[in-house]
C-alpha cells in the first residue's frame, strides 16, 4: 500500500483517485473547488481545499511523506508547473505531472517532474487503434517502440499450437500469456493450442503486429 497525493480533482483526478482507492492505496486528494473535492470524496481517505500553487498551503500537507505526488491539473498549465516546480523544492519523493503537448512536458520535466503522462493523446491512440482494428482489444505501450496487445485468436489460428504458428521466428512477437474466460496462464510453449474463445497477450512492435495479423 502506498501514500499519495493528487493535486486537482477534475476528471483526470478523480478517475485516479478512483482507481487507486480500488487498489487500496491511500489518497489524498486536494483542489481549490469544493464542489469538485466533495464528488471525490468517496474515493479519498483524506482531502483538502486549496490552492495548489501556494507554498505555505503545500508546506502544510508534508508532501515528502507522500510515496507519489500527482499534478492532475488540466486546464491551467503554469499552476501544473507552479505545483511540480514546489513539491520537489519540497521534497517530494516522486512527481508525475500531466501535459497535453510536447512542449508542457519538457518544462515540466525541467521543473522537477518524474514523469509526464498525456491522458488525452494516450486515449486517443488507444481509441484509433481499438476501434479500426478487428483483432485488437486493448493495448499498453511500454515506449515509443513496444507494447503488449490483447487480441482475439484469427480465425485461422483457431486449432493450431503456438510451435506451429511460429510467430516469434516470423513477425518478432512473444505470446505472453492466453486468456479464456477472463482467466490469464502465462505458461504458453510450443504446444499450447488456441481456441476460438481465447485472447492473446502479444508483445511487439505495432508493425510486426500489423504483419503478423494482416491489419
Amino acid at each position: 500500500m502506498k501514500s499519495v497525493l493528487i493535486i486537482g480533482l477534475g476528471r483526470f483526478g478523480r478517475h485516479i483517485a478512483e482507481k487507486l482507492n480500488g487498489l487500496r492505496h491511500q489518497v489524498m486528494g486536494v483542489d481549490k473547488s469544493e464542489n469538485r473535492v466533495n464528488e471525490a470524496l468517496p474515493f479519498l481517505t483524506d482531502a483538502q481545499i486549496g490552492d495548489g500553487t501556494s507554498m505555505p498551503f503545500l508546506k502544510t500537507l508534508g508532501v515528502d511523506n507522500f510515496d507519489i505526488c500527482f499534478v492532475a491539473i488540466g486546464d491551467d498549465f503554469q499552476s501544473s508547473l507552479v505545483v511540480t516546480s514546489y513539491l520537489k523544492e519540497l521534497g517530494a519523493r516522486k512527481v508525475v505531472s500531466r501535459a497535453s503537448m510536447e512542449v508542457q512536458r519538457q518544462f515540466l520535466l525541467r521543473n522537477g517532474a518524474d514523469d509526464v503522462v498525456y491522458p488525452e493523446k494516450q486515449l486517443a491512440a488507444w481509441l484509433a487503434i481499438r476501434h479500426t482494428t478487428d483483432h485488437v482489444l486493448d493495448y499498453i505501450a511500454l515506449d515509443e517502440n513496444y507494447s503488449i496487445y490483447d487480441l482475439s485468436v484469427p480465425q485461422e489460428w483457431v486449432g493450431k499450437t503456438v510451435g506451429h504458428l511460429d510467430i516469434r521466428k516470423r513477425y518478432n512477437l512473444n505470446i505472453l500469456a492466453v486468456r479464456e474466460h477472463g482467466k490469464a496462464t502465462t505458461v504458453v510453449n510450443s504446444e499450447t493450442q488456441l481456441h476460438q474463445d481465447q485472447t492473446l497477450l502479444v508483445l511487439g512492435t505495432w508493425k510486426d503486429i500489423q504483419k503478423c495479423f494482416h491489419i
